[in-house]
C-alpha cells in the first residue's frame, strides 16, 4: 500500500512542470481553438477541489459541444454553471458547453467552468498540468492548464458548497 502511494506520489510529481509561469497560450484543433487554460492555485495543502478555467473559440460553419474533461490531477472533472436559486447562487453539473459556429464562449469565475473535485496534489502557482478536453464533434484536444495564484477565502468558501445535482 505505502509503495502504491510513493509511487503514485512520484508519478504526479514528475508530470507537474516545473518551469517558469507560462504566457497566455493558445491550442488550436480544427476550428477550434482553445486559449489560456488556466486553473487557480490551491489555497492549502487541506483544499481537495481545485477549478480551471479558458475560452473556447469555434471557427467553423457548425456548432460544436465540449462534453467532457479529464486530468490525472484530480479524482474527476466535471463542467459546471452557476445558476441562481431563490435568490442564491448556486453551482451545478452541466453535461455539456455549447460552443456556436462564429462564437466563443468564456469559461471564467463566477460563470462556465471545469470543477476539479478530489486533487490528488496541491495546484502551486507557477506549475502546469494535463488535461484533455472532449468535443461532439472535434473529438480530443490535449492541453497544458497553467496554475495562477489562488482564490480569495471567499472565493474558496464558495466551492465547498458544491452539491451535485
Amino acid at each position: 500500500m505505502i509503495r502504491t502511494l510513493v509511487f503514485l506520489s512520484a508519478l504526479i510529481a514528475s508530470h507537474f512542470s516545473t518551469g517558469s509561469i507560462v504566457s497566455a497560450h493558445d491550442v488550436k484543433h480544427g476550428d477550434i481553438t482553445i486559449s489560456h487554460p488556466w486553473a487557480r492555485a490551491s489555497l492549502s495543502a487541506k483544499v481537495k477541489n481545485g477549478v480551471s478555467y479558458m475560452t473556447l473559440r469555434n471557427s467553423g460553419t457548425e456548432s460544436d459541444r465540449l462534453i467532457g474533461v479529464s486530468t490525472f490531477v484530480a479524482d474527476r472533472a466535471e463542467l459546471h454553471a452557476h445558476e441562481m436559486k431563490n435568490n442564491v447562487m448556486k453551482m451545478k453539473h452541466i453535461e455539456a458547453i455549447e460552443i456556436p459556429a462564429g462564437g466563443e464562449v468564456e469559461l471564467k469565475p463566477g460563470g462556465l467552468h471545469v470543477m476539479l473535485f478530489g486533487l490528488r496534489t496541491p495546484l502551486q502557482k507557477g506549475r502546469t498540468f494535463p488535461m484533455t478536453l472532449e468535443f461532439e464533434s472535434a473529438g480530443e484536444v490535449d492541453l497544458e492548464v497553467v496554475i495562477e495564484a489562488g482564490a480569495s477565502r471567499g472565493e474558496g468558501a464558495k466551492h465547498k458548497m458544491h452539491k451535485k445535482e
